[in-house]
C-alpha cells in the first residue's frame, strides 16, 4: 500500500537505506496530517449519525445578564458527558434584546428574560419566578446620609447607572427609570456594580447581585418610595426545533433546583 502511494504521488514516504526502513520527512508530515483527516473523518461520521436520530449540530442558548453563568456549569458537564457532538453556544442580552435573540435572531432557548414574552405559536414560555430589586449606592454617595424613605424627586438629583437594552428591532424596556434623571449607560452588571461602588452613580440591582457587595459594606441599600419591586422571569424555547439537544436542555434548566432557588 506504501509502495503504491508513493508511486501514484511520485514521493518517497520511506527512507529504506538503512537495516529497517524509517519514515522520510514527508513520511512523517503525511503520517500527522493523515491521522488528523481520520479523526476528522470520524467525528464527521458521528456527528452524522447524530444528526440523523435527532441531535442538533449546535444549540444556542441566550441569557438574561442578570442570569449568574455559574448556575449554568454542572449542565453544561453533565451535558458534555452524554458525548455529543452538539456545540453549545452561550450569549448574554439585556432586557427586550434577550426576547429579540428569541424572535429575530434563532435562539434555541432564551433564560432569564424579563418582562411580559411576546405571543406567537412559534415559541412556548414559562414562567421561572421573580427578581427582587434593591436599589443602592456606595456609603459615601450623597443618597446615603438621607434616613428617609427617598422620593422621586430626590433620585432625579442625582446620576443613575443603566444598562443599556440591547434590543436592536423590538421596542427597548426600561426598568425603574425616570426620563428626568442623568444617566451613565453600561453594558453589563459588571461596569453597573464598579460605577456604583466607585460612588458615580445610584441605581437599582437584582438582590443576588447586590448581596456579596451589601455584605461587606461597598454598597449601602437604601428605601425608595416608588420602584418595581420585582422582575418576573422567564424560560423561553422555540417550537420549531425538535431536536434531542434541545429537549435535554429545556427539561435539565426546568427541573434545576438551583434556577428555582435564584428565582424564589
Amino acid at each position: 500500500m506504501i509502495q503504491k502511494l508513493e508511486k501514484d504521488l511520485n514521493i518517497e514516504l520511506l527512507d529504506r537505506s538503512g537495516h529497517r526502513a524509517k519514515f522520510t520527512d514527508t513520511g512523517l508530515m503525511m503520517l500527522e496530517k493523515g491521522r488528523l483527516l481520520l479523526s476528522a473523518a470520524k467525528d464527521l461520521e458521528k456527528q452524522a449519525l447524530q444528526l440523523s436520530s435527532g441531535w442538533e449540530k449546535e444549540l444556542v442558548i441566550a441569557l438574561d445578564v442578570s442570569f449568574p453563568f455559574e448556575v449554568l456549569l454542572p449542565h453544561i458537564e453533565a451535558f458534555h458527558a452524554l458525548n455529543k457532538q452538539t456545540l453549545l453556544k452561550f450569549s448574554y442580552h439585556t432586557l427586550a434584546g434577550s426576547w429579540e435573540e428569541l424572535t429575530h435572531n434563532g435562539a434555541d432557548i432564551i433564560l432569564g428574560a424579563i418582562n411580559e414574552p411576546p405571543t406567537s405559536a412559534a415559541w412556548s414560555y414559562k414562567m421561572l419566578g421573580t427578581l427582587d430589586n434593591v436599589f443602592v449606592v456606595a456609603p459615601n454617595h450623597p443618597l446615603a446620609a438621607f434616613s428617609d424613605r427617598l422620593t422621586n424627586e430626590q433620585l432625579c438629583l442625582h446620576r443613575a447607572i443603566v444598562i443599556s437594552d440591547s434590543a436592536r428591532f423590538c421596542h427597548p424596556l426600561q426598568t425603574n427609570l425616570m426620563e428626568e434623571q442623568p444617566q451613565i449607560h453600561v453594558d453589563d452588571f459588571h461596569s453597573k456594580v464598579a460605577l456604583l461602588r466607585a460612588g458615580m452613580g445610584c441605581g437599582f440591582l437584582p438582590r443576588h447581585i447586590a448581596s456579596p457587595w451589601l455584605a461587606t459594606g461597598e454598597l449601602i441599600e437604601k428605601s425608595v418610595i416608588s420602584f418595581r419591586e420585582k422582575d418576573v422571569a422567564y424560560m423561553a424555547w422555540r417550537d420549531g426545533n425538535h431536536g434531542l439537544a434541545q429537549h435535554w436542555w429545556r427539561e435539565t434548566l426546568l427541573a434545576s433546583r438551583d434556577i428555582a432557588q435564584l428565582y424564589q
